[in-house]
């Protein structure tokens, strides 16, 4: 080999280097649920994130449990997730740097609008289950452990019920909350969903109803269909693949107030309620 091809070999091999050092300082691995980008708003946030630093954000939309789960592993580099306690488990064990609230909504249940198990004049979720599974209804669940799957156990711990796969009322799908909706939109099941998808998508499901959260937010009489968001950055000790330093960038950027603002306009004037409410105004 001459001096001349072994210097193109050098060089073509220092650059690829450079190259590949660049894409991963201006890549940002967003593991988040699917409710925030089946709602649309990563797609209305997120490029002006990539304008402002000169970035690109890959999203890697999944249930909050298959989330973390690619934090643990460090092959995601910021977490935007629904689900508190786990979350909290995850800073303690050391696979996050911090956690901070974003935004929050609500979870509802919804069914169909001849409501056969008559729940709509109630107030609690947990006692409307359990007049759901004493009236022998059908119930979809995501069963995906997602933020919404876990917040769903949770209320069926509360009832004292533990359905099981093989129970004849009991469908858990292993599906994202769109096809749980279109599910129960077909076969007469309830569900529980989080506002925001259902907002959305409720042109495509017209046998449906929210019959359990109210008409909005401030309308909901139960505290445990609440729902927060938060970002956590992934600690860096994970992997070396794991880019912090564009994690606090974007966990601060989200908490700025322009952020904050375009989260609370975000559908405002189409839906006449937010989507999603910023804890940060």
């Amino acid at each position: 080999m001459s001096v001349f091809t072994t210097y193109l070999l050098i060089l073509a091999i220092l650059t690829a280097g450079c190259s590949s050092s660049n894409n991963f300082n201006s890549t940002l691995r967003l593991a988040t649920t699917t409710s925030t980008e089946n709602s649309g708003l990563l797609e209305y946030i997120l490029p002006a994130f990539e304008k402002e630093l000169d970035v690109s954000v890959e999203v890697i939309a999944v249930g909050t449990g298959q989330a973390i789960a690619l934090g643990k592993s460090g092959d995601a580099d910021a977490l935007l997730v629904h689900a508190p306690d786990v979350e909290i488990q995850f800073i303690a064990e050391g696979h996050g740097t911090e956690r901070r609230n974003v935004m929050y909504n609500d979870f509802v249940i919804v069914g169909p609008k001849h409501d056969p198990a008559s729940i709509n004049e109630m107030s609690n979720a947990a006692e409307a289950m359990i007049t759901i599974f004493v009236s022998n209804e059908p119930w979809a669940s995501r069963g995906d452990e997602s933020g919404t799957h876990m917040k769903e156990k949770d209320l069926w711990s509360i009832t004292g019920i533990e359905p099981l796969a093989s129970d004849d009322w009991y469908f858990a799908l292993g599906q994202g909350m769109g096809a749980t909706l279109q599910y129960a939109n077909e076969t007469d099941s309830y569900t529980l969903s989080d506002r925001a998808t259902y907002l959305t998508q409720s042109d495509m499901l017209p046998f449906l109803d929210i019959l359990i959260g109210g008409k909005n937010i401030s309308n909901n009489p139960d505290p445990n269909l609440y729902n927060p968001y938060s970002i956590i950055p992934v600690n860096p000790s994970k992997s070396i693949l794991v880019n912090h330093k564009l994690a606090i960038q974007f966990s601060d950027w989200l908490l700025s107030d322009e952020t904050q603002n375009r989260i609370a306009k975000f559908r405002l004037s189409e839906l006449g309620q937010p989507i999603f409410y910023p804890f940060v105004r």
